[in-house]
């Protein structure tokens, strides 16, 4: 019988001792694969804690989207995110809080929630020490120390360091206003 890892960061528990070192890059925010394929001349160079979640990522520079959803017909680069999406046609929420009783679709947002019963704060920057309690709130933290810019404008070329700062900026190519004063109806491009 194989002795079970621990997390010294968060307590959580593996069977097999292998998955344990790839688990401790969701505190540290090691990446150490790395996309080597092209996007408008330039090395992608996007980093990922984990080779499959490369793999996947490769799809966005083929365009290559296997899965799709028999109801409404919309394409995904992997199964899982098929599945997560085809809740939104049944509205099924399988995952609940044992605190509280809420009850979400995807169980990435109910242990996120569920961090806001303990105050949990697992990752921490290996710059400076501050502490997270969601890995992409250090993921976007540590850009401030890096200076990384993932998010690239396809039209003019910017790059931003958070994907929705790009979504806002592609508004002032394509013109849309998808926010609206319910008071005199006017819209805007950022709410």
């Amino acid at each position: 019988m194989m002795k079970a890892s621990k997390s010294v960061q968060c307590g959580e528990y593996f069977r097999n001792r292998l998955q344990l070192p790839v688990h401790q890059r969701t505190h540290t925010g090691e990446k150490p694969f790395e996309c080597s394929k092209y996007r408008n001349r330039f090395n992608c160079g996007k980093r990922f804690s984990w080779s499959g979640n490369l793999r996947l990522h490769q799809r966005t520079h083929t365009g290559e989207k296997p899965f799709e959803c028999s109801v409404c017909g919309k394409r995904f680069i992997d199964s899982s995110t098929l599945q997560r999406h085809q809740r939104t046609h049944t509205g099924d929420k399988p995952f609940e809080c044992s605190e509280c009783g809420n009850r979400f679709s995807q169980n990435g947002t109910l242990q996120q929630h569920q961090r806001t019963h303990t105050g949990e704060k697992s990752f921490a920057c290996s710059e400076c020490g501050k502490k997270f309690s969601r890995s992409g709130s250090l993921q976007q933290h540590q850009r401030t120390h890096t200076g990384e810019k993932p998010f690239e404008c396809s039209v003019c070329g910017k790059k931003f360091n958070r994907s929705v700062t790009l979504q806002q900026h592609q508004r002032t190519h394509t013109g849309e206003k998808p926010f609206e004063c319910s008071g005199c109806g006017k819209k805007f491009r950022l709410e």
